[in-house]
């Protein structure tokens, strides 16, 4: 009997234990073992010591069999423009409910984060040091804890920036619970504390996950549970046009997070989505427009002062620079300097988080208890950190025609008194008793070449640069977005410091230049990153600069390693498709990485085979075959999937003889019935109940069969094959044998069958051939870390 592979699309399935390669797991020999749950135990903070729950690809591919041709000839005009009605209603609905959360989770921050500030402050004034910082630490362990016993008994999926599982989403990989309306209001309620609460994380990765979550809870299709049963909505039952919504869901949390919505389209265009075209472009782009234009509104809200002490309703634009800016040629070595430099930085930063998020998987691993107290103890070093490195730094007197009180007292301002006497004020702390945000305006101000001492820059960067690093991987919402850039604006600053008057850039400039070139060395990202910078400074004189220091600071740091979010998907196990195939793939045929066995169905199958097969198998696709006396040789019919199986046990659409089921099933049946299931809803054979006679019985497997599956011959490259399989966005591709008179299909092809780990699993003489970018790279330095 010839060999295949498992024909379903689970990633993680019992039979293919022995040969997944699990980083983590291999990297501290750790048992694998398999088994299904609810609870997704792939995200960083459980996958080491843990039993990971099964990971399935999503169904791209059109089914056509005799249903939905009966469906689609059905449609006319009217169920077409509806259709299409419904998706631009959809896309509306995610700009403005991502818009709105946008500006209430900066709103909330902002508020609760200005509070603590406040009343710190007034301690402090009271010369009460030691109860100022009773109640600051306090204040950060309480939110810190909060957030933290909500994402871990609540939804862990929630913890993290969000953006990997997105991205993996988007590629094709279903993570169980990853877009569930728990984790919604997790991610929520759960970035507010942890980012008040004064740990270096930000919130534009959650905000991601969060439009992700409106936009897949959006697009499933109605619920029965909440009588949304709307026959418009039945429509995008389906993954396609999930993954298309999911999109411009990812893209309204950047335009939310940054007030930016071109560089929202931009960033999921570059970084997100794996499959894109025109129709899609012009959807997110609306989706965005959207939460520009709700963004725009509610800020003159809040500029009127009906927002609360603090709150305005959204990043400001940073002013950076005047509009007149001026610069040479002279400035352009410090620029490419920088560049090269932040390229260096952005690798080290993706080389040690990294390193920390093993070693985070290790302790997390242990349990719910050790996940809190991490995050508790994170929380109390960054407090002693915040609070006691200022006094390092020594006051500085008031500058004078300041437009703004000098010092800053019970507000946000560039100035902060801490401890210092009346007209002085304490650098230092104006940037560590701010919120990231507010740090960032700091950074980033115009004629405040003078307000900042070299020692409190550089004692600055290096804490933010540390803290950004431990403080992911926590069992919180954190993104990483904001803490890179304010740390390559503390970065930048401080080169701009060194350079000084041989420069004619200013160093709120500097800053800037050094946030684009931290962020294009760490997330390796190009036309979004420039344009997200441009928006957020709201100044089009900086485009050649900022071009030019993304270019070089991506380019050094290609040469170290890969962005930080394939890092992390890599960390997840996430079986992420790349663009390319490596050079040993055209070394191999198809029919060199399917192992066996094969479950077949007849195109009349007996009900207990059917039911016996699902109960024994994890696989989600099986290939029909007809053989005589059907047909005069065997013939491969079709691919039929699990969810149709079970749709038909659970009608118990049987016959008491293998025939033909006739015109009865379509009107038994509709094409709803075979639609994808919403979001958390999965049936499982184990709860269907059938008799002793029922299980004698038949079901005509051709009319529920997907008569148009994609199809390779067995000597086809397996680089071929992953190119068609990445572009077309597969779930299954069937191997048919290039010879005829033998079995019609020879096995399946899936998402893990083109994973590295399997593949020299089988074929470990290609560990040689496999490609290698040109990195440089340190294994002493591994040793040690």
């Amino acid at each position: 009997m010839s060999t295949s592979i498992p024909n379903g699309s689970s990633v993680l399935e019992d039979e293919a234990s022995d040969v997944l390669h699990e980083p983590l797991l291999m990297q501290y020999q750790q048992p694998l073992r398999l088994r299904r749950s609810q609870s997704n135990t792939t995200s960083q903070l459980a996958i080491v010591g843990s039993n990971l729950c099964p990971i399935e690809s999503l169904d791209y591919e059109i089914i056509e069999n005799d249903f939905f041709k009966q469906d689609w000839r059905s449609r006319g005009k009217i169920q077409i423009c509806q259709y299409i009605f419904m998706k631009w209603i959809f896309c509306l609905l995610i700009g403005l409910t991502v818009s709105l959360l946008g500006f209430f989770n900066n709103l909330a921050v902002e508020n609760i984060a200005g509070m603590k500030f406040v009343v710190t402050s007034n301690m402090m004034l009271a010369r009460k040091f030691m109860v100022a910082f009773l109640v600051f630490a306090s204040s950060n362990l309480c939110l810190t804890l909060f957030a933290s016993v909500i994402t871990a008994f609540i939804a862990p999926e929630a913890a993290g920036s969000g953006i990997p599982e997105v991205k993996a989403y988007l590629n094709g990989v279903d993570a169980p619970a990853i877009f569930s309306f728990r984790t919604l209001i997790v991610k929520i309620v759960g970035s507010i504390c942890a980012v008040s609460a004064s740990l270096n994380i930000g919130k534009a990765g959650p905000m991601v996950h969060t439009g992700a979550c409106i936009a897949a809870i959006v697009g499933q299709g109605g619920s029965k549970k909440f009588r949304l049963t709307w026959k418009w909505l039945r429509f995008f039952k389906n993954d396609r046009d999930r993954r298309d919504l999911v999109t411009c869901g990812s893209a309204a949390g950047i335009a939310a997070a940054f007030r930016s919505p071109v560089g929202g389209v931009l960033f999921a265009l570059e970084e997100m989505a794996s499959w894109w075209r025109s129709a899609l472009l012009w959807r997110s782009f609306f989706t965005t427009a959207v939460v520009a234009i709700v963004l725009r509104a509610l800020i003159d809200i809040c500029l009127r002062g009906e927002c609360g002490l603090f709150g305005k309703g959204g990043l400001i634009m940073y002013d950076v620079t005047s509009a007149n800016i001026s610069y040479h040629f002279m400035d352009v070595p410090p620029v490419l300097l920088l560049a090269i430099i932040g390229g260096i930085l952005g690798s080290i930063y993706n080389f040690l988080l990294n390193k920390v998020l093993k070693l985070y998987n290790v302790i997390n691993g242990k349990g719910i208890a050790f996940k809190i107290i991490l995050a508790c103890s994170i929380s109390v070093f960054t407090s002693c950190l915040l609070f006691g490195l200022p006094w390092l730094a020594s006051c500085r007197a008031c500058p004078s025609n300041l437009s703004e009180p000098c010092p800053t007292i019970g507000r946000s301002g560039n100035y902060k008194k801490f401890h210092c006497p009346p007209g002085y004020y304490n650098d230092l702390a104006s940037l560590f008793f701010n919120t990231n945000d507010d740090a960032i305006k700091n950074l980033f101000s115009k004629d405040t070449d003078s307000e900042f001492h070299h020692s409190s820059m550089l004692i600055f960067f290096a804490t933010c640069f540390f803290l950004s690093i431990v403080s992911y991987g926590i069992v919180v919402p954190a993104g990483l977005f904001v803490p890179v850039i304010v740390t390559g604006a503390a970065y930048g600053r401080f080169v701009g410091m060194l350079v000084g008057s041989n420069s004619n850039l200013n160093h709120g400039l500097f800053a800037v230049l050094g946030s684009a070139s931290l962020l294009g060395g760490s997330m390796r990202m190009t036309v979004s990153l420039c344009v997200i910078i441009l928006e957020l400074t709201n100044n089009l004189l900086l485009l050649p600069l900022i071009m030019l220091v993304l270019l070089i600071s991506k380019t050094v740091a290609d040469a170290f390693n890969g962005n930080i979010y394939d890092l992390i998907m890599t960390s997840k196990g996430f079986p992420y498709l790349e663009t390319h195939a490596e050079p040993y793939m055209r070394q191999l045929t198809v029919r060199d990485v399917v192992t066996g066995p094969l479950q077949i169905f007849h195109g009349y199958e007996k009900v207990g085979n059917i039911v016996h097969v699902l109960k024994t198998t994890g696989h989600n696709g099986f290939p029909v075959v007809d053989e005589p006396p059907v047909c005069m040789s065997p013939v491969l019919f079709g691919l039929i999937l699990r969810a149709n199986l079970l749709t038909l046990l659970k009608s118990k659409a049987f016959l008491r003889n293998p025939a033909p089921v006739g015109s009865d099933a379509f009107v038994r049946f509709s094409a709803d019935d075979f639609a994808k299931k919403g979001l958390g809803h999965v049936d499982k054979v184990e709860d269907i109940e059938l008799s002793e006679e029922e299980m004698e019985m038949y079901i005509d497997l051709h009319p529920f069969t997907n008569t148009s599956p994609y199809t390779v011959v067995e000597t086809m490259s397996l680089a071929k094959a992953l190119i068609l399989f990445r572009e077309v966005g597969l779930r299954h591709l069937l191997v048919i044998p290039k010879i005829s008179g033998r079995v019609p299909v020879v096995g399946i092809l899936t998402r893990h069958d083109f994973m590295p780990q399997h593949i020299l699993s089988l074929h470990p003489m290609l560990m040689r051939s496999r490609w290698k970018r040109l990195r440089f790279r340190f294994p002493q330095l591994d040793k040690f870390i």
